[in-house]
């Protein structure tokens, strides 16, 4: 793959639904009948998918559903768990660095990831919802990190690091070292979800954030989601001084300009990402 970007019709997944609607493009996880789990093709696929968005100019912002009721059940127990128990050491570990690769792939692209939430969202499928930039939930949504559960640590793709930074420590610990299900009202209180949406309209939701994103300075925005990711690990000036060097670069694109002068002709911007 070159530098250079390409169209959004280049992605062509096989193991979760893809769609492109105008700039928002829609990834679902879809085996509803056993919950929307995660296979070990499913969890590379999302991970190429959301690298190759780097370079897909056409797309503005994502969102990320599962079908028919539920987010995702985790990784699939027969065509996971099972084959974990028999592999190797240098096999786990191959395995557990893609799956947090798909984190990290998530963090890097760009564009702004809104996860739509209803019904069961546990072990991975909570990891992928945690690695989104907005969450919206449904009051019936049931949030599990249950790794505990199954004799693991609440350490998995990331948790440890990004789930306190959206709850808080003490929060983060206890679902982590427990493997509680957190509902969808806790969800919302603790700041785990943007907001709460009835389940018949959380997609529409989904879609009409994604599609008020996809209309903004998307260059700029890119610029906000790297440094709330890269700050993390900055001191206040470090950080302060990261986004003066940021700033003047949006401050260099026609976006910038277009704002002014849509400002001076009390007009509405129409931003283009450039």
């Amino acid at each position: 793959m070159t530098l250079t970007s390409y169209s959004a019709d280049r992605i062509k997944p096989r193991h979760v639904l893809w769609s492109v609607d105008g700039n928002v493009a829609h990834i679902t996880l879809n085996r509803p009948e056993r919950k929307n789990p995660i296979t070990f093709e499913s969890y590379a696929e999302m991970r190429d998918l959301f690298r190759d968005l780097v370079y897909v100019a056409d797309i503005k912002a994502v969102t990320v559903s599962g079908a028919d009721g539920n987010f995702s059940s985790g990784g699939d127990v027969h065509d996971i768990i099972g084959p974990l128990v028999d592999m190797t050491m240098p096999d786990l570990l191959r395995f557990t660095r893609m799956t947090g690769d798909l984190v990290k792939s998530m963090r890097a692209c760009p564009q702004p990831i809104i996860a739509a939430i209803d019904g069961i969202c546990a072990g991975a499928g909570a990891c992928i919802a945690m690695a989104a930039d907005l969450r919206l939930g449904t009051p019936r949504a049931k949030i599990a990190f249950l790794f505990n559960r199954v004799g693991l640590a609440g350490c998995d793709m990331g948790a440890c690091a990004i789930l306190p930074r959206i709850i808080g420590h003490g929060r983060a610990s206890e679902l982590l070292f427990t493997g509680r299900a957190m509902g969808g009202e806790e969800a919302e209180r603790w700041g785990f979800f943007n907001r709460l949406c009835a389940p018949e309209e959380l997609l529409g939701a989904a879609r009409r954030t994604a599609e008020e994103l996809a209309r903004g300075p998307s260059f700029a925005n890119g610029v906000t989601k790297k440094m709330l990711h890269q700050e993390w690990n900055m001191g206040v000036d470090e950080a302060i001084e990261a986004e003066a060097q940021a700033q003047a670069i949006c401050m260099q694109t026609e976006d910038f300009a277009r704002a002014y002068r849509a400002f001076v002709a009390k007009e509405k911007p129409v931003f283009k990402g450039d």
